[in-house]
């Protein structure tokens, strides 16, 4: 079944679900009816939070199955809840917050010290 298109074809203004129809006898409801906003997600985004959902939103997991790095993973899901419209305020402390995640990972020896280098570099650059 194809996906509800979420813009006109013409104008490409944004379009609306103004009735639903029963598929055993055919009911119709009319009205202005709001969508998920799992409804407004690409096809990648979807598959993201199948792999997501997949892995009990265990990024280690993630991490192995998709060969993606934790910042690849955490920037795509970001991207995915950017996407749906429900971003939070940014939180001033998200920069140290994720420091101590890397420097966490690497005292439980998930990361080597060269990894961590690594990540905490993408990190800064991220931050510039």
């Amino acid at each position: 079944m194809p996906q509800i298109p979420q813009s006109c074809p013409s104008c490409a203004s944004p379009l609306v679900v103004t009735q639903l129809t029963c598929t055993s006898c055919g009911t119709g409801v009319v009205g202005k009816f709001e969508l998920s906003p799992f409804f407004r997600l690409s096809n990648e985004s979807l598959k993201f939070l199948e792999v997501f959902v997949r892995n009990r939103g265990n990024v280690k997991e993630m991490e192995r199955e998709t060969g993606e790095s934790y910042w690849t993973i955490r920037r795509q899901l970001d991207e995915v809840i950017t996407e749906m419209g429900i971003e939070e305020e940014p939180k001033q402390s998200d920069l140290s917050t994720s420091r101590q995640e890397i420097l966490a990972r690497l005292s439980r020896g998930e990361i080597n010290v060269q990894e961590a280098t690594q990540l905490l570099s993408q990190l800064k650059g991220d931050a510039s």
